[in-house]
């Protein structure tokens, strides 16, 4: 027997999108990635709306007790911290840490990102790029036109 009843297929990968462009080419490091040194300073980071891709080396030598490194979400009335190294006990001075971690940070109108180095012996080297817009768009890496 026959029915008259249509049956919807629905194709949800990413060749059905329109792009086989996979994640981690989308996301890949270009000529406007950001780049800051932050070591005994708050630094401002990025203070736009949207999806960022953050990757970060942090360098602690040990001279000092009481030294941290912190990248936190600042909305103008509360930070919010996010990452954080601390040392809380002087040890030898030829003792260092690196560290590294890569994360995406989600920022709306109002907050800002921002790294904190409470002394010269904790060094971030931390790298940024938009990954998509505050509306979830995609942000290609710049002159990057997928076909």
């Amino acid at each position: 027997m026959a029915q008259n009843v249509i049956v919807p297929v629905i194709d949800l990968t990413s060749a059905a999108e329109g792009s086989s462009v996979p994640q981690y080419l989308q996301t890949a490091w270009d000529s406007a990635t950001d780049y800051d040194q932050v070591s005994n300073t708050t630094t401002t980071l990025i203070n736009n709306t949207g999806f960022w891709q953050v990757d970060l080396n942090c360098t602690v030598r040990y001279a000092d007790g009481g030294v941290s490194g912190v990248i936190q979400i600042n909305d103008g009335t509360t930070t919010n911290k996010i990452w954080q190294i601390t040392n809380t006990t002087a040890t030898e001075a030829d003792t260092v840490t690196t560290t590294e971690n890569k994360f995406i940070v989600f920022l709306r109108a109002g907050d800002s990102l921002e790294a904190v180095s409470n002394s010269v012996n904790v060094i971030m080297d931390i790298w940024h790029r938009q990954v998509a817009t505050v509306n979830g768009v995609l942000v290609n890496p710049l002159g990057f036109t997928p076909q």
